[in-house]
């Protein structure tokens, strides 16, 4: 059976709940089957789902939802807190950086889970809040692992500190004499991972964390991992002690299995979760938001973060003044998209989007935001102001400037007279927006079809 998302099915579950109307103990119970099933086949921990189950039972069949005129609404309410919870509460942890002196950030984990890019992307996070990192290159076995990192972390703006093929607890001692002299108050150790866990690896882990002080131990594992990635955190932390997690790829398609599981089974935060390949793709770990994405509800404040980060508040005050005075036009439209490359794409925005998981991802061509650029280039100054004087004669010059077709360029105007309808609905309606956040997300779907 091809896998479904861990949102298809809640949402599945809690649609046949929104049904019944007033609901019985055994509609709850069905539910929760449901609900554990789906669970279940995210790779979520089998003690953790059914303990899961059990807790939003017991709530979901009080006096206060089975009496209420909404049930299906707050048994939602319900997951959503229970989920939340389960993931580490409302806000985030935070990892302790002490005012004065180094703190030693040690990273751990299996090969191939993102260590090193990920001790870069930490890097970054600090080196932008003010902070003086330095990354450490205790990986002295896997080819090319030093000169990865510098890579990196000349692309991140992050000092390296490397000794060659050092015993690395040796390596480490060095790095914070260095550190100390050059005024680093971070040091960010990648240490050396192996295919499967090992007595050697845990031992030399050991070795570092006897040869310095170190403050925080973060694992590095792999969300599309799932149950596998709950059972390495499990071992690495009965072994070397650790002190939290660091997700990898939780843009995949697990939607939060892994994470769901990690500190139920080790006690253990998620302090931070990788979101994609770049360095900056990086945000720290919000439970709350985490259980919006896993059910459905988006996660408009990361959205709003992302944005906010590539675009200063001049520049979105403008555009939103263009917009609601029906000045947008196809450098407007331009820009929009340029944003959402930088955005890390429309499928990555539908993840955060409350009720994006309704708009089918796989109507969305990534590849396509490329081609209506080329189209909008090929149009004149005054074309791209007044889109509505490109007639026949002028579409077949775009086309031919382009590299497209027609078809492909009357696809991306109807696209925007779309758009341009949706916004006066903005205008005469600004309650009724979410509805017609739906009526644009269709409008994205017309990108497929664009490219020859």
């Amino acid at each position: 059976m091809a896998f479904e998302s861990l949102t298809e099915r809640l949402n599945g579950v809690f649609k046949k709940l929104r049904g019944k109307g007033k609901l019985s103990e055994a509609d709850i119970k069905a539910a929760m089957r449901e609900v554990r099933m789906a669970l279940l086949e995210a790779d979520v921990n089998y003690k953790v789902a059914k303990d899961f189950c059990a807790e939003v039972s017991q709530r979901a069949m009080g006096q206060e939802v089975m009496e209420s005129l909404t049930p299906a609404q707050q048994v939602v309410k319900i997951v959503n807190e229970e989920l939340t919870r389960l993931m580490g509460g409302d806000e985030p942890r935070y990892l302790h950086i002490k005012n004065k002196g180094q703190t030693v950030l040690m990273m751990c984990g299996l090969q191939g889970n993102g260590k090193t890019t990920h001790a870069a992307k930490l890097g970054k996070f600090y080196r932008s809040q003010g902070r003086r990192p330095l990354l450490v290159a205790c990986d002295v076995y896997r080819p090319a692992a030093i000169q990865q990192l510098q890579i990196v972390g000349e692309q991140a703006g992050v000092p390296v500190f490397a000794m060659g093929t050092e015993k690395p607890e040796l390596i480490a001692q060095k790095a914070m004499a260095h550190a100390r002299d050059h005024g680093n108050d971070i040091v960010i150790l990648d240490t050396a991972g192996r295919l499967q866990i090992d007595d050697a690896l845990m031992d030399e882990l050991v070795r570092i964390k006897e040869s310095v002080e170190v403050d925080e131990t973060l694992l590095v594992v792999d969300a599309m991992a799932g149950q596998e990635a709950v059972n390495v955190a499990k071992t690495f932390n009965e072994k070397i002690g650790i002190t939290g997690v660091v997700l990898t790829k939780t843009d995949g398609d697990t939607r939060g299995g892994a994470a769901l599981s990690v500190l139920a089974v080790t006690g253990k935060p998620v302090y931070f979760q990788g979101t994609g390949e770049k360095l900056e793709d990086l945000e720290p770990f919000y439970p709350s938001r985490m259980a919006g994405r896993i059910l459905g509800m988006g996660d408009v404040l990361s959205l709003i973060e992302k944005a906010q980060s590539i675009q200063n508040d001049k520049e979105a005050e403008e555009a939103a003044r263009r917009m609601m005075e029906n000045k947008f036009d196809m450098n407007d439209l331009l820009a929009q998209f340029q944003q959402v490359k930088k955005m890390g794409g429309a499928s990555a925005l539908l993840a955060m989007m409350p009720g994006g998981s309704q708009i089918d991802a796989d109507a969305l061509d990534e590849k396509a935001l490329p081609h209506i650029e080329a189209i909008i280039y090929s149009m004149t100054p005054a074309e791209r102001a007044r889109p509505e004087i490109i007639n026949p004669k002028r579409k077949r010059r775009i086309a031919a400037g382009s590299g497209q077709t027609v078809e492909a360029v009357n696809k991306l105007l109807r696209q925007y007279e779309m758009m341009q309808k949706v916004m006066k609905k903005v205008r005469r309606n600004p309650k009724g927006f979410m509805r017609s956040l739906g009526s644009l997300g269709g409008g994205f779907g017309g990108m497929k079809g664009f490219g020859r």
